[in-house]
């Protein structure tokens, strides 16, 4: 039985990975940050055939603890902090997880089990102000916040220990993928449960930034499965992955809310307060290199899965009623 080690496993990605790999037949290891409440609501249904243990980003000696127990087959990275707005107001911090967290596993990795294969989670963000597109695997990166530069930082740190080490070590640099266990802050499901709320009652208005922006989103579920793809390969190599599509908040706004049936004019307004100190306009894959290495594609389309997360959210906040 193989064994993986997710760090992260909590968050949407971690869940949909351990949900995958256990369907593999792996034994999943999932590390969580020690507190004093535990906020394991995507994996509850999980806990009784997934291990959980403690260890930290900031902390190498409880990495390096973890890997020396557990001495996984593969180690997904999935935990940083992922809000690209907090890493405005948290730089700091978000260098600290985002990308010398990055460092800490790997030299753990390095250090006590240097055959484990690890994946790191890259970002289109990393693209930024963008020099071409489509966005493919030589793309030139021009990260445009804290949080962009942090995961450009983790991408190359990942490469300088594949190349250093001779370690399996790789990045899937992976555009927008979203689902019903996305944060209710990221506006994919800020605008899916902004539309739940408006048909039911709940609100009368949606307050969004740029609705011009331009994203390449597709289905978290989709997405892990190109991660563990990565990890089965004869040689470790990087990879994009996404739709090859680019929609716009607009168009994702108009989905939602036609959806439940009703006209988002009405209700959505475009707040400046929401706008980016320095704006990606657009972000759109290149994906033939996991077409064709991996043999992966995604299964839901951009219109269905926005229908699927307002549905999610409307089921969700009607049983709260």
């Amino acid at each position: 039985m193989p064994k993986a080690l997710i760090t992260g496993v909590t968050g949407q990605d971690g869940s949909y990975l351990a949900e995958l790999l256990l369907s593999k037949g792996y034994e999943v290891v999932g590390v969580v940050r020690r507190t004093s409440h535990h906020s394991y609501e995507r994996i509850e249904h999980l806990l009784d055939r997934i291990e959980v243990v403690a260890a930290d980003l900031l902390d190498q000696h409880s990495l390096t603890v973890v890997l020396q127990d557990t001495r996984p087959d593969e180690v997904y990275n999935l935990a940083a902090q992922s809000y690209v707005p907090t890493s405005w107001t948290q730089p700091v911090l978000t260098g600290e997880f985002t990308a010398l967290g990055v460092t800490r596993i790997l030299e753990a990795i390095r250090l006590v089990h240097p055959t484990a294969r690890f994946y790191q989670a890259s970002s289109s963000e990393m693209f930024g102000k963008v020099t071409e597109t489509p966005q493919r695997e030589s793309t030139t990166f021009y990260p445009r916040s804290p949080y962009g530069v942090a995961k450009v930082y983790g991408h190359w740190i990942t490469v300088n220990y594949r190349e250093s080490y001779d370690l399996y070590a790789v990045s899937g640099i992976l555009f927008n993928h979203e689902s019903p266990r996305r944060g209710i802050e990221f506006v994919t499901r800020k605008v899916t449960d902004g539309a739940a709320r408006i048909k039911l009652g709940l609100a009368r208005e949606l307050r969004l930034g740029n609705l011009e922006a331009r994203r390449d989103w597709g289905f978290a579920g989709d997405y892990v499965d190109a991660m563990w793809r990565m990890l089965q390969q004869p040689s470790p190599e990087d990879v994009v992955v996404g739709t090859g599509e680019t929609h716009s908040v607009r168009e994702l706004v108009e989905l939602a809310f036609a959806h439940v049936g009703l006209d988002w004019q009405k209700h959505v307004v475009s707040d400046p307060k929401f706008y980016r100190p320095a704006e990606v306009d657009l972000l759109l894959a290149d994906p033939s290199k996991a077409r064709n290495d991996l043999g992966w594609s995604p299964t839901v389309s951009f219109a269905g899965l926005v229908a699927m997360m307002v549905d999610a959210d409307i089921e969700r906040l009607s049983a709260r009623r």
